[in-house]
């Protein structure tokens, strides 16, 4: 009983230490795009990029219910065809690559 406890517990500190370390790179690939924009934007039309973020922040919360979930429903139907398209893709190149 006390091995599967050791086992348990040393399987679980393992994982969490994975699990930071992904944590960790995420983290640093966030921030490294912050600042990645902040350089792009520094002096280039700022105030115009930010009227055109506001006015698209506007009218998204002016939406109705139904035009936001038709909004939603796009968004969602076109992450799922590029999903599928992918899907194809690696299809493709798994067989190309069985025929070799």
């Amino acid at each position: 009983m006390s091995n599967f406890l050791k086992k348990a517990f040393s399987n679980m500190k393992k994982n969490a230490q994975a699990q930071h370390q992904v944590d960790k790179a995420e983290f640093e690939q966030r921030k490294a795009e912050a600042k990645a924009t902040f350089e792009e934007n520094r002096g280039h039309n700022t105030l115009k990029r930010a009227k055109e973020q506001g006015q698209k922040s506007w009218d998204e919360a002016h939406l109705t219910p139904a035009q936001r979930e038709q909004l939603e429903q796009e968004k969602r139907q076109e992450r799922i065809n590029e999903a599928q398209a992918k899907t194809l893709e690696a299809q493709q190149r798994y067989e190309n690559a069985k025929k070799k």
